[in-house]
């Protein structure tokens, strides 16, 4: 295996989605476990285009966090970077979903939030060999929500700097993982100075900016290469260096929107990693670049959970020889 040009840092966990949906959670009579956690939904769909990723995070020694691994690993996802917690278990989510396939996140069991093993990520665990050789950092924003995996964000930043790799943050404001959801703006708001690459959610830039616009966004965050807005079905709009612009979504007959942005992060760091940053400066370039993203994160919509949907490379230009927005 190639060492990874991308490392992910944050969690692993089973999406116990509801297998009937339109219903409460109280209602739901049955659940299927899908493998996910937005950094391993990206590191794995990185691989599946031809990416090389690694993986860093904390799992239970436990059956639910063996089997985490190895599907990263059947992936083919480095999992140098993976710890195991002793006693934490592994996270479940259970998710349910409305009559459209969108889900909404209902609960963790009958753990409290800060009681998984992804909370338990060790700073001074953090391989020093995989930042030396990687190109990109991906980080989530949950782990702030912990001491432990908050500091470990920390040193991975330092790290990152350390070896100069570019930081891409994907926000994924979850309050249900926080118990002081007041915590989570200013915690987020330290770490854009850092980031070379914003992506957000439409809701996510009302939130944090009170703005959609991706060019106001990069002017008020002076640091930033490139961020973008996405908003299922109605698209996504982008600042990539002087190129703005909006894309509208495929059209798809959507069985569950699970990892589809995180499918899209993956499609658009993918070709970032081709091409190299310097490309984006070419407005025809990176519109291309937001479609084939797109691309990755509509195949996604078309199967249930977020990683076994995912797409390969062959999948992807084949949809769009077929399909032009």
């Amino acid at each position: 295996m190639s060492n990874p040009r991308v490392l992910c840092l944050g969690e692993v966990l089973f999406d116990c989605l509801a297998d009937q949906i339109g219903l409460k959670l109280e209602e739901v009579k049955s659940w299927t476990p899908y493998p996910g956690g937005a950094p391993a939904n990206v590191a794995c769909a990185l691989v599946k285009l031809g990416t090389p990723a690694g993986f860093i995070g904390a799992v239970g020694e436990d059956e639910p966090g063996k089997q985490l691994v190895k599907l990263l690993q059947d992936v083919g996802v480095d999992t140098t970077g993976v710890q195991n917690h002793p006693t934490s278990p592994t996270r479940q989510v259970y998710v349910v979903r409305d009559l459209s396939g969108d889900r909404s996140f209902a609960g963790f069991g009958k753990y409290d939030t800060s009681e998984f093993a992804d909370t338990r990520l060790q700073a001074n665990q953090l391989p020093h060999s995989l930042f030396n050789e990687a190109d990109f950092l991906v980080l989530g924003t949950l782990e702030l929500a912990y001491p432990e995996s908050e500091a470990a964000v920390h040193q991975a930043l330092k790290l990152a700097e350390q070896y100069d790799l570019k930081i891409i943050l994907d926000v994924n404001w979850r309050p249900v993982f926080w118990h002081d959801t007041n915590l989570a703006k200013p915690k987020i708001e330290a770490l854009l100075p850092k980031v070379d690459f914003l992506k957000l959610t439409k809701e996510e830039a009302e939130w944090l900016f009170d703005t959609t616009d991706p060019g106001a966004i990069t002017y008020r965050v002076n640091s930033l290469d490139g961020v973008l807005v996405t908003d299922g079905e109605n698209g996504c709009a982008y600042c990539l260096g002087e190129n703005e612009g909006k894309l509208p979504a495929f059209k798809m007959p959507v069985v569950d929107t699970t990892g589809a942005g995180d499918s899209f992060l993956a499609g658009f760091i993918h070709q970032l990693a081709k091409l190299g940053i310097h490309s984006l400066q070419d407005g025809e370039i990176a519109k291309r670049v937001i479609t084939y993203a797109s691309a990755v994160g509509a195949l996604t919509t078309i199967k249930p959970g977020a990683i076994a949907s995912q797409p390969t490379a062959e999948e992807v230009d084949a949809f769009l020889a077929e399909h032009q927005i």
